[in-house]
C-alpha cells in the first residue's frame, strides 16, 4: 500500500496551483498519506491569508484521490485531522480495494492532458448548457456551488479584472511576487514559464499577463473569446476549510471539463484583490463566497499549450 500512496502523491504533483508555486508537501507513513501546506511557497503579498495556497493544496488532494480511485482503491480522507498541526491539511488512510469506474479512469486520463490555456478561445462555439450543468453537478458533489456568469453580467467581470490588474500594477509587493514566480531558473521545476503566457490582446475579459506584456511568448492565435464561458466556484463560508474544499472542486471541475473536450484557465486575480472579489460576489445569486473564477471554452486547433514545469517526486513526497 505504501507504494500505491507514494504514486498517488507523485500524480498529485500535476495539480494546478497559484502561479505554479506547488505549495504542498506529502508524507507517506506506512499505510497513511498526509498532505501539508508549504508556507515557504506562500505568496506573501498576493495571497497574504493563504487562501490560494490552501486552495492549490485542495486541488492536489483531489488529484491524489483520483489517482487512488483509478488504481482500484477507495480512500478515506480526513480533512484538518489534527488541530494542533494547522499545516496538516488532510490525511488519507484505510484505502479499501474497489474496482475503478469509468468516471475515475476518465478523470485520471485528464490529469495527464490538463493544461492552463490562456489563448483566446475559438469564436462562435459556445459551451453547451448541458455541459455547464454537468460541471455544476461535479462541483456540487464536492460541496461547492458553480455559478455561470450571465452574458449580461460579463461586463462586471471585466470591470473586476481591470480593477484587480490596476491594483496589482501599483502594488510593489504584488509585483515582486509576480516577478519571483515568472522569472524562475530552468531547473526549479515550478513557476509560470513565458511560453505559457499570452501577450495582451483584445478580448471581452482580459487575461492576466503576469506583468510580462509583450515578453509573453505564447501565440494568441485567431480566437476572440466572445464565446468563452465564465463560472465562479463559491462556498457558503470563507474559512480555510472552505478554501481546501474549493480546491478539490476546482480539480474535479477542471478534469471533467477536459474529459468533455473543453479548455480551461483560472482567473485568480479577481479573488486576490478584495475590491474585485466584492464585485464578483455581487453577481452570485443565491449569495456565496467566491473562491475562484474559471474561464471555459473550445480551444483553437488541436495543439495544446505547453505544460508548466513540475518538481520531482522526492522534492515533494517524504517517506518514513
Amino acid at each position: 500500500m505504501t507504494s500505491v500512496l507514494y504514486r498517488a502523491a507523485e500524480e498529485a504533483r500535476l495539480a494546478p496551483s497559484i502561479l505554479n508555486t506547488q505549495p504542498w508537501r506529502w508524507e507517506v507513513r506506512g499505510e497513511v498519506l498526509e498532505l501539508y501546506c508549504d508556507p515557504a511557497r506562500q505568496l506573501e503579498h498576493l495571497d497574504p491569508h493563504g487562501r490560494l495556497m490552501i486552495l492549490s493544496c485542495g486541488a492536489a488532494l483531489h488529484h491524489a484521490r483520483v489517482a487512488l480511485a483509478a488504481a482500484g482503491y477507495e480512500p478515506v480522507v480526513e480533512r484538518w485531522p489534527d488541530p494542533s498541526q494547522p499545516g496538516l491539511l488532510a490525511r488519507i488512510r484505510d484505502c479499501r480495494p474497489r474496482p475503478a469506474g469509468r468516471e475515475s479512469l476518465l478523470a485520471y486520463d485528464s490529469i495527464r492532458r490538463r493544461r492552463t490555456d490562456r489563448r483566446p478561445f475559438a469564436g462562435g462555439v459556445r459551451v453547451p448548457a448541458a455541459e455547464v450543468a454537468r460541471l455544476a453537478a461535479v462541483a456540487e458533489a464536492e460541496h461547492v456551488r458553480l455559478y455561470p456568469i450571465e452574458r449580461a453580467d460579463i461586463v462586471y467581470l471585466r470591470y473586476a479584472v481591470r480593477g484587480a490588474d490596476t491594483v496589482g500594477a501599483h502594488d510593489e509587493g504584488i509585483a515582486d511576487d509576480l516577478r519571483r514566480w515568472t522569472h524562475r531558473g530552468a531547473d526549479t521545476g515550478d513557476g509560470v514559464p513565458l511560453g505559457t503566457v499570452v501577450a495582451p490582446v483584445l478580448r471581452p475579459v482580459g487575461v492576466r499577463d503576469f506583468g510580462l506584456g509583450d515578453s509573453a511568448a505564447l501565440e494568441p492565435g485567431s480566437g476572440d473569446d466572445r464565446s468563452a464561458e465564465y463560472v465562479v466556484l463559491a462556498t457558503d463560508r470563507d474559512e480555510p476549510g472552505d478554501w481546501l474544499t474549493a480546491g478539490e472542486a476546482t480539480s474535479a471541475v477542471w478534469l471533467a471539463a477536459i474529459s468533455e473536450g473543453l479548455a480551461v484557465s483560472p482567473m485568480s486575480n479577481v479573488v486576490e484583490i478584495p475590491g474585485a472579489r466584492v464585485l464578483v460576489r455581487s453577481l452570485l445569486h443565491p449569495p456565496g463566497e467566491p473562491q475562484l473564477v474559471l474561464r471555459l471554452g473550445v480551444a483553437q486547433g488541436h495543439e495544446p499549450p505547453p505544460a508548466s514545469p513540475r518538481r520531482t517526486g522526492p522534492e515533494v513526497v517524504d517517506t518514513e
